[in-house]
Parts: structure tokens; sequence; C-alpha cells
């Protein structure tokens, strides 16, 4: 089986600073990875190097084999869910927010159903009510689930998780924690949180942007 994400000694310098030196590894279709450090040790540049966010000073990324350019971040991003600590719904109703990604040309014949829209709410603790509240009146945490709803309902097998559990009571982060025991989904996520640290099959441990 070949990699679908794999770093080949890549550096990264932004305003003239390194943020990445020197790393490498690759990741499984499948696999759950996290990144852990400190704040600041470049766990989030990993992630957003993959998404073309970052230029790359020297190394290489690829992404099911082939090197990341310019050309190809589009690729990636196509294939990708990223969900940061406060997710953009982009929406005014929680409704639109999920569907919105429908009503571009790529996903337009995707319109999921109803009972689809309410099968991914409950599996991921949230009412069915929450389709007809405004998208500022959520939490944090309902903000989180709602992204990682839209990744499911495109269907999306990749996951980049930037603290996905930080707004998350016990209940909630079950199951977002049975969601991603799926073994179809990769996941590469950043986190402090102990739990998903110990539900993770491989754990990257970053030092002022390298991998120890």
């Amino acid at each position: 089986m070949s990699p679908i994400i794999r770093f080949d000694r890549v550096s990264v310098t932004v305003h003239e600073k390194t943020i990445l030196s020197d790393v490498s590894f690759a990741l499984l279709p499948g696999e759950k990875a996290v990144l852990c450090g400190k704040s600041g040790s470049g766990k989030s540049s990993v992630l957003k190097t993959l998404l073309g966010l970052h230029p790359i000073k020297s190394g290489t990324v690829y992404f099911q084999q082939q090197p990341l350019t310019p050309a190809s971040v589009q690729t990636v991003r196509s294939c990708t869910a990223y969900i940061g600590q406060e997710p953009m719904l982009a929406a005014e109703s929680v409704r639109e927010a999920l569907l919105l990604p429908f009503q571009f040309k790529a996903h337009r014949d995707h319109r999921p159903t109803e009972s689809r829209l309410i099968e991914v709410l409950q599996r991921l603790q949230l009412p069915v009510s929450i389709l007809s509240r405004q998208s500022s009146r959520i939490s944090g945490g309902e903000k989180q689930r709602i992204a990682l709803a839209r990744g499911l309902l495109l269907g999306k097998k990749l996951y980049l998780l930037d603290e996905v559990t930080s707004a998350l009571d016990t209940e909630s982060k079950q199951a977002v924690f049975d969601v991603f025991s799926d073994p179809e989904l990769t996941v590469l996520s950043v986190t402090h949180d102990p739990e998903w640290v110990e539900r993770c099959t491989i754990i990257f441990e970053l030092e002022a942007g390298r991998l120890t």
C-alpha cells in the first residue's frame, strides 16, 4: 500500500523564520496520526504546508504519490476536510452551512437527502433542531461538529484536524472518536488532548520545527 501523504525532508520558512526543518514522515490510507509538541513547535504548520498555505523552501510533499505543486494543491484540497478550533461555516443557518458545498458544480449531483442530513447529525450527537438555528448562535463545539458533518456529507476520506476536540464535552467527544474509528478515514491531527492521543495509532513528536 502506498502512502496517501509523504513529507520528504521538508523545510518551510515564513518571514525569514524556519518553522519546519527537514521533516520526513509517511501516512498510509486509514491510519490515524497525531502531531504532538509544545505551542509553536510547528504542528499546525505541517497541516498548512500540506494544504499549500506555506511555501516549501526545500524537500517535497507528496499526496497520493504526486508532488505538491501550485497546480496539484487543488487536488489535495478537494480530497481533504480541514477542521480547526473555530471553523468558518460561511452561511447564516446551520442547514445552509451543511448544504453550501452542494451549490457548486462539482457536488451538485450529490446533494444529501433530509434523512442523510439527520443521520449524520445524530452520529455526532447533534439535535435535528440545530438545522434551523443561526450559525452565529451555536457553540464552538457545535461548529466543530457541523464542519465535520459537512466533510462526511461530502464523502471526504482525509481529515486534517487542529484541536478538534478542544470545545467538546465527554459525550460529544466520544461521538467524534466513534466517527474516526472508521478504517476508511485517514486522519492527521494536532492536539493537546491525551484522550485523542491514546486513540491514534501513530504519534509524531515535534520540537522547534523538527520531528523528534
